[in-house]
């Protein structure tokens, strides 16, 4: 099966993303590029196999690996022999973006384990291939904020290295913020014991969960304090507070001050601006 979707291009410039695209090829794929490219290549496996030869040896692809090929690399890739590789993909310029975001090596490839880092760099490149595809208004910035997002992901598991069950974790504790968080519930949803995941999760943020989902918390009700008319005692249930006192408490020891005290001194600064 051939599938090729999104195979878009914009308009020869080589600032952001140049091309990105959607395929599904048999073995019978292959690209060659002797001289390599000016701009740099991602791909993102799906499914399948695919393969990525360099100077330096052949690499493969598999489902929910993602790999980045430097400018003027000289490479080869295509399908493994006797299957089918599904992909996503896009060539884009790196000038406009932060060095930190991108790897030193000619060829990097990495293994995505987390379930919904999965999907949020598969989205990504949905939103991608749309954008360019349908150029929309700001159709350029909207594209390069979507593979934005895909090497802030990559650069984070790079320089982070979390067990991916801590990942999933920090990821569950984002979705439920407003829920009571069971630790024997949650340890069981990532595969682990409540006290081997309390450890584990300790000892690679520095913090409890209970602190980490506090402060998830306690964070957003200072930006709805700063951004909304909501009173404290409101935005306490909203950020998932159900005793008042223990979110004035929690808000002091992020803060140094009372929700209250704080909305007050923002509204303060923006008055006398």
């Amino acid at each position: 099966m051939n599938l090729r979707e999104g195979h878009i291009s914009t308009d020869g410039s080589m600032d952001g993303v140049v091309i990105a695209g959607h395929f599904q090829e048999d073995d019978s794929y292959v690209t060659k590029r002797p001289a390599g490219r000016e701009d740099w290549l991602i791909l993102y496996t799906l499914g399948g196999q695919g393969y990525v030869r360099t100077s330096d040896g052949e690499r493969f692809c598999s489902s929910g690996e993602v790999a980045l090929i430097k400018p003027g690399t000289a490479h080869q890739y295509g399908t493994v022999a006797g299957g089918s590789w599904q992909f996503v993909w896009a060539h884009f310029s790196a000038r406009d973006l932060e060095a930190s975001l991108l790897p030193v090596d000619a060829l990097t490839i990495q293994q995505l384990e987390s379930g919904q880092v999965r999907k949020r760099v598969y989205r990504a490149f949905r939103h991608m291939i749309s954008d360019l595809r349908e150029r929309p208004d700001y159709w350029r910035e909207l594209a390069m904020g979507s593979l934005r997002d895909i090497l802030m992901l990559l650069a984070q598991r790079r320089n982070r290295k979390l067990d991916p069950r801590i990942e999933e974790t920090l990821h569950y504790l984002t979705l439920h913020m407003r829920e009571s968080v069971r630790i024997e519930l949650l340890a069981r949803t990532v595969g682990l014991s409540a006290s081997r995941l309390s450890h584990m999760f300790k000892a690679s943020t520095g913090a409890s969960i209970i602190d980490t989902l506090n402060r998830m918390r306690i964070r957003q009700a200072a930006l709805y304090l700063e951004h909304t008319d909501r009173t404290a005692s409101e935005v306490a249930y909203e950020v998932g507070f159900h005793n008042y006192n223990h979110f004035i408490l929690q808000f002091k020891k992020w803060y140094g001050e009372s929700p209250s005290a704080y909305k007050k001194r923002l509204e303060g600064i923006t008055g006398n601006q």
